[in-house]
């Protein structure tokens, strides 16, 4: 009407504002990147790419918020990495170490990164970051079953040693993987409709068969102990009985479900052949003087004649084997000071993250996942190297984000002004109501 009329209406008036433009952009971006760490079975990976993209497209738009409570986060990951880029320094004419550190380097930045970025937007971005690691890891998932079971040509490339490895390169890794997409489908499960209760039940089963059949005694422990942490503190935060029998029923019943489910595979030859001597506590690798508990004790006791470490990579040369604990790879490859910064990284990480699951607000749902997984991550770290997975460095970085959110004061209105809610630029302007009766000009006389 306006057009016919004559009447030209104000460029971009009923357009979304470039600032809302721009937001979807990054949170596209955001999203892609988390999906991305899917595949992981080339170097560089997608990851690697995606997640550059993201930290320039972000830095350029101003879409990170670099908040005082992070300086502790920088600071822990600038000395866990300056220990390595000592410690390298003999050994700058051999790639793989220097290799190494880069790569140590750049995880560190995507936790920085991450928990920048959740300093504005928080719950939405939140969401992409959930809803993109649901993807990654059903994709991941898909090809895992896929190749155990051969239903795709070609399909043994997503395995390895008769164990599915799905996108990555290790099947104890993908199942590592699994373990916190797992737990986010659960805690929907446990607080959802029950439409969206039915699908990610659905999502939960797929990755716990493709969980199985990765065969890893560490990612299955890894599993059990962070969905009895996240059921407990989910019990623990509830206020409301209702919600506390809801889950306790849920859990029962998904406990049932999941022993009837691997009863039923382990009613095929090959998985159970297998799956009888990935259960056993002990393999033949981790006993005697140089297996991996012997040189785990033999490792801290060299660590403590090293301050600076052997260098990346070494470990091996001196015991045949890596250290399989990334405690003890953070002392040897780093030196003391990539040692006790890691250890005090997580053990910070434990603690204020503990107080964060405690605090009411909308994330705290996705928070008890990402805190389960993240404490799971750190015990099976006392058997595995993990300081390279790219998914706890974005753990990591979810747990500082949002407790550097959580430690900004709430703003205070002045006195004597009413707090107005945001106004969208679209919508038309309130009307002034005049109170005050208009004073009309009386002529004097003259």
């Amino acid at each position: 009407m306006a057009a016919a009329a004559g009447i030209a209406a104000p460029a971009g008036a009923c357009a979304p504002p470039r600032g809302l433009a721009l937001e979807r952009l990054r949170g596209l971006i955001l999203w892609l990147t988390v999906v991305c760490g899917a595949f992981v079975f080339m170097e560089p990976s997608p990851y690697e790419v995606a997640s550059l993209l993201a930290i320039v497209v972000f830095a350029l738009t101003g879409g990170l918020v670099l908040r005082p409570a992070l300086m502790g986060l920088a600071l822990l990951l600038l000395a866990y990495n300056i220990g390595f880029s000592i410690a390298v320094i003999p050994l700058l004419g051999e790639q793989k170490p220097v290799t190494w550190v880069l790569v140590s380097w750049y995880l560190a930045v995507t936790s920085l990164f991450f928990a920048a970025a959740l300093g504005r937007n928080t719950e939405q971005r939140l969401s992409l970051i959930v809803r993109g690691y649901l993807v990654a890891a059903a994709i991941a998932s898909l090809a895992g079953v896929a190749g155990y079971f051969s239903l795709l040509p070609g399909a043994d490339l997503f395995l390895r040693y008769g164990r599915a490895q799905g996108t990555f390169n290790d099947p104890n890794v993908l199942g590592a993987f699994i373990v916190p997409a797992a737990l986010f489908a659960l805690q929907r499960v446990f607080d959802g409709r029950p439409a969206q209760a039915l699908r990610n039940a659905a999502l939960f089963g797929l990755y716990v068969l493709a969980l199985l059949l990765t065969f890893s005694r560490g990612a299955w422990g890894q599993f059990a102990l962070a969905a009895v942490l996240m059921t407990l503190l989910a019990l623990a935060t509830s206020t409301s009985p209702r919600e506390r029998a809801r889950i306790v029923l849920i859990a029962a019943f998904g406990l049932v479900l999941t022993a009837a489910f691997l009863a039923v595979l382990l009613s095929i030859g090959r998985i159970a052949e297998l799956f009888e001597v990935r259960a056993s506590l002990e393999q033949s690798y981790d006993t005697g003087h140089t297996g991996r508990f012997g040189r785990h004790a033999l490792g801290f006791v060299m660590a403590l004649d090293r301050p600076l470490g052997l260098g990346p990579m070494q470990f091996h040369k001196f015991f045949g084997e890596d250290p399989h604990n990334a405690y003890l790879n953070a002392f040897v490859s780093g030196g003391w000071l990539a040692g006790f910064a890691y250890l005090t990284l997580t053990a910070v990480t434990l603690v204020r993250g503990l107080r964060l699951v405690v605090l009411p607000g909308p994330t705290r749902k996705a928070c008890l996942a990402v805190y389960a997984a993240f404490a799971a991550v750190a015990v099976e770290s006392l058997i595995i190297d993990t300081d390279h997975w790219r998914h706890y460095f974005l753990l990591i970085g979810i747990l500082w984000g949002l407790m550097a959110v959580a430690s900004r004061p709430a703003p205070r209105p002045r006195a004597g002004t009413a707090v107005r809610p945001p106004r969208h630029p679209c919508a038309p302007a309130p009307r002034r109501l005049d109170l005050e009766p208009p004073v009309r000009s009386v002529a004097q006389p003259g």
